[in-house]
């Protein structure tokens, strides 16, 4: 990708140009990261009070009974958003979504267990473990070239 940036003392307003001969997934990545006009903060509710959410600390987000939840090494939290929220608002770099109802932080993953037939068992730091479905494997294998 070449990056091309033009200085002109009469602009008065910042204007992006992309220039592609077909729109990439890469491209869409990059025409998202440009829109976000303001970081995303995170929310969890624990106990009828709301606290802001670290993502470093966030090991995986979850969905169980209807309700999502954020874990954390110290917490759970409920999270007043759906997974495909969150898969659109977090950083793409750091979290992926390894099956319908889950959703990893990368930074937060030991290892993986690839002794499992068609699947993949995801070791945490904290020593707890998920399992990626059969519908992500390709996704997960591709992010960790495995």
């Amino acid at each position: 990708m070449e990056v091309e940036i033009k200085i002109d003392p009469n602009c008065t307003k910042t204007k992006v140009t992309i220039v592609t001969h077909e729109v990439t997934d890469e491209i869409n990545e990059l025409v998202r990261k440009i829109s976000e006009s303001t970081p995303s903060v995170f929310v969890g509710f624990r106990d009828d009070n709301a606290f802001v959410l670290d993502l470093e600390k966030v090991i995986r987000f979850y969905t169980a009974e209807q309700k999502v939840y954020a874990v954390t090494g110290e917490e759970d939290y409920t999270v007043r958003l759906r997974l495909y929220e969150l898969e659109e608002r977090l950083p793409s770099k750091r979290f992926v979504r390894i099956s319908n109802s889950e959703i990893i932080n990368l930074k937060q993953i030991e290892g993986f267990d690839l002794s499992f037939t068609g699947t993949i068992c995801v070791k945490f730091r904290d020593r707890s473990t998920s399992f990626v479905s059969r519908r992500y494997v390709p996704k997960v294998k591709k992010v960790f070239g495995l």
